[in-house]
């Protein structure tokens, strides 16, 4: 029999380790073919390469964000070939198992928590004596009734097979994240996470762990993502796994970690800072939110004192960024408490802030006590919150407002001396500046429209004008900042009105070419020619001392010279100011 095991992920760079792991464990006793496509890609693409690799046996691996689409591709595949099996299985389809034998009669299995061992056995019944009832943990259909056989005892990870020592992987692995666990379980029981209803946690083999790493790094694995759900549950364990990466990256890798924040030790951190090299570590770190209240229904433990400390040290390292996540809609998390929340986490200048929706899973345990909050939520996947007893739909959709502006400028560091500038003196808190924004954006129509990005400084400053600020002139100079020094060449028109004279633009070329002391020491050791500096470099005032405010944090109204450089050679963009009095020419308003 032709067995492929396929899956629709998020992303085309993402792959499924879901995958590797039934293949890995299916071999050498079965040929197990993979084939992973993306939720974007049309249905009939899918089908059609299915299709042709004639299987007979397809096993789909479903999550909140393929489910819907996976049940497409299964509903026209059972069409074109009604004897093909299908087997469903994965996080979205182990809950509920009535409700998934009814909804998906194109399924004609589904294997229920974890997979290896159940896959195994359920190909080898399949190619015996099809004695299903045999199979633990697998649902199926028999003389019109729901069979669910219970689950099997968890499989011994130290005796996994690895899932990435495929010849088919290697060439793509520089291309794509490749995901990795050293471990499965999680120690906490927060009720809005699937791990929670997993009593444990247990460890795969340490050694053959980091052989696997060496392995994807020597065949070119850039990104390489723990899915661990606490990878530093265990000190000693997160110490040792640290110390060996640092010892044994190589140049360009970068490995990411789901990390409990207010559990790590300052000396692990402290650690990290003196040895890790720069950009090697990434740490997302779940904070969801700062009520105490709120965390104590969700059952979950969090002391954001220890947390701050954690994520304050790591910041101050320089080495690691870091990835923090909130979650609106928890019990009893109103508008006004979730907003305290986001001051509370924004405060921190985490390099990504997440902004996410509550979604009722399926086997969670507030899923299974919506009722005594009065959760609405959409009835198919992703299942996210509409209300609640405490947040109104029109409190989700402004707070949408705020998640929409949070990633276009933001998390994308487009504009991060700007929104710096105005979080800190334009508005009352961080939140107010993103909630504002947001709705402006939302009432102007163009949340249903794309973007370039001259069209986002556009934009912010069309919204700005509406606000009547007295500073307006100093927010677009901290706007032509931002804009300009993250360009990677020089662009060839800027989105404002340009009002400097070109003489008057000549005039200070000239003078900085004669002098080029007046923009300091690291000017003068670039020794740019008069071509070079023409052809590479931007030229703006602004209406407040950079340099001042850059030592201080505080806004001198006197007018500077500030210069880009594009150094192509460097592949980087260099900033150079002059407070305009150090030039023999008058200030220009």
């Amino acid at each position: 029999m032709n067995i492929v095991v396929s899956t629709l992920n998020a992303k085309y760079i993402h792959t499924s380790l879901a995958l590797r792991c039934l293949k890995a464990y299916a071999e050498p006793d079965y040929h197990v073919e993979m084939a992973e496509y993306t939720i974007k890609d049309p249905a009939m693409n899918i089908v059609t390469d299915l299709y042709k690799r004639n299987p007979d046996i397809i096993g789909f691996s479903c999550y909140i964000w393929n489910i819907e689409e996976t049940i497409t591709v299964a509903q026209m595949l059972k069409k074109i070939n009604p004897n093909l099996t299908i087997i469903f299985g994965g996080p979205e389809v182990t809950y509920d198992i009535p409700y998934w034998l009814d909804r998906i009669p194109e399924a004609d299995f589904i294997v229920i928590g974890e997979g290896e061992e159940t896959f195994k056995q359920l190909l080898d019944e399949l190619h015996g004596n099809r004695q299903f009832e045999n199979v633990s943990g697998v649902a199926f259909r028999q003389d019109g009734k729901h069979v669910v056989n219970p689950q099997r005892n968890k499989i011994d990870l130290r005796e996994m097979p690895s899932p990435f020592r495929f010849e088919e992987d290697r060439n793509s692995l520089s291309k794509r994240v490749v995901y990795i666990e050293t471990s499965r379980g999680c120690p906490f029981s927060c009720q809005f996470c699937l791990s929670s209803i997993e009593v444990g946690v247990r460890y795969f083999d340490r050694e053959k762990i980091k052989d696997d790493i060496r392995y994807l790094m020597d065949n070119g694995a850039k990104t390489i993502k723990f899915v661990d759900r606490t990878f530093n549950i265990s000190r000693s364990y997160a110490m040792e796994m640290f110390q060996f990466l640092i010892d044994e990256h190589k140049p360009g890798t970068v490995f990411q970690f789901e990390i409990t924040a207010d559990i790590m030790r300052p000396e692990v951190i402290q650690f990290l800072n003196d040895h890790a090299p720069a950009g090697l570590f990434r740490f997302e770190i779940g904070v969801q939110s700062t009520n105490d209240a709120v965390n104590e229904l969700v059952k979950r433990k969090q002391n954001f004192t220890k947390l701050t400390r954690t994520v304050t040290m790591v910041k101050d390292g320089g080495k690691i960024d870091q990835h923090l996540d909130l979650i609106a809609g928890l019990p009893d998390e109103d508008y006004h408490s979730f907003k305290t929340t986001f001051n509370d986490v924004f405060a921190l200048r985490p390099e990504e802030l997440q902004l996410g929706f509550l979604k009722m899973l399926r086997g969670t345990g507030l899923r299974l006590s919506a009722q005594r909050y009065n959760y609405q939520f959409m009835d198919q996947s992703p299942y996210e919150i509409l209300s609640n007893n405490v947040l109104p739909f029109s409190d989700v959709v402004r707070i949408k407002h705020v998640e929409d502006i949070l990633e276009k400028f933001w998390n994308d560091h487009r504009m991060d001396e700007t929104i710096e500038f105005l979080v800190q003196n334009c508005y009352e808190t961080p939140f107010d500046f993103f909630q504002n924004f947001g709705t402006f954006w939302d009432e102007m129509g163009w949340a249903r429209i794309g973007h370039q990005l001259e069209d986002l400084f556009k934009r912010l400053k069309q919204y700005i004008e509406t606000e009547s600020f007295k500073n307006e002139a100093i927010i677009e100079g901290f706007m032509k900042i931002d804009y300009l020094f993250n360009q990677k060449h020089k662009p060839r028109k800027p989105w404002w009105d340009d009002k400097l004279d070109k003489q008057v633009r000549s005039h200070y070329y000239q003078q900085i070419l004669a002098k080029p002391t007046v923009l300091g020491g690291d000017f003068v050791d670039e020794n740019l020619t008069e071509k070079e500096l023409y052809k590479h470099t931007v030229l703006e005032l602004l209406p407040f001392d950079y340099a001042y405010y850059k030592n201080t944090g505080k806004i001198v109204e006197k007018q500077s010279l500030i210069l880009f450089y594009y150094d192509q050679k460097a592949n980087e963009t260099k900033l150079f100011t002059s407070p305009v009095e150090a030039f023999d020419l008058p200030v220009v308003s």
